[in-house]
Parts: structure tokens; C-alpha cells; sequence
């Protein structure tokens, strides 16, 4: 299996395909990803990749693996990254 693309292999694509610099390129990852993190309570979409939703869960009960012995599991917040069907189909292919 073919390894990730760290976050300069990244930006180099980015700066060639828009022939501007690395650090041109950098910054506007930088960007869109503190706008991410800003905008995340509210959905943030990524045009044609997906969207952050923060989505509320509730309060459960669980099982202890190993002893079976059931426990409460709190309500809490979490964030979720819902993949657009446009990024779906252009990986998977469509049916």
C-alpha cells in the first residue's frame, strides 16, 4: 500500500499546479485548515471532498470487554467528516 502524502508533498503539488511558491502553497493549507477548525461547529464544506459536522452524542450504556460488567458512557460532542459522493465516485468508481 502506497504511503500518505505528508503536508509538503502536498503543498508542492499545490504550488506547481498553481505555479506559485512552496510557501505560497503552504500558507494556504495553513489557512483553509484554521478556517476549518473555526468554522467546524457551524459544518464546514470543502467543496467536492466533504464537510466537518459536529454532531451530539448521547448517553449510552456500554459493556466492559473483558469483565462484561455494563457501564454508563456520557453524552458528549464529536466531530464527524462526512465524504461528498463527488469524492466517492471519482475513488471508487461508480456503480
Amino acid at each position: 500500500m502506497a504511503k500518505a502524502l505528508t503536508k509538503s508533498q502536498v503543498a508542492t503539488a499545490i504550488a506547481e499546479k498553481a505555479e506559485i511558491s512552496k510557501k505560497q502553497a503552504g500558507v494556504v493549507l495553513e489557512e483553509l485548515a484554521a478556517l476549518a477548525y473555526k468554522n467546524a461547529k457551524n459544518t464546514f464544506t470543502f467543496p467536492g471532498i466533504g464537510k466537518l459536522v459536529l454532531v451530539n452524542r448521547k448517553a449510552r450504556i456500554g459493556r466492559n470487554p473483558a469483565t462484561g460488567a455494563e457501564i454508563k458512557i456520557p453524552a458528549k460532542k464529536v466531530v464527524k467528516f462526512r465524504v461528498a459522493k463527488a469524492a466517492k465516485d471519482a475513488i471508487l468508481g461508480t456503480k
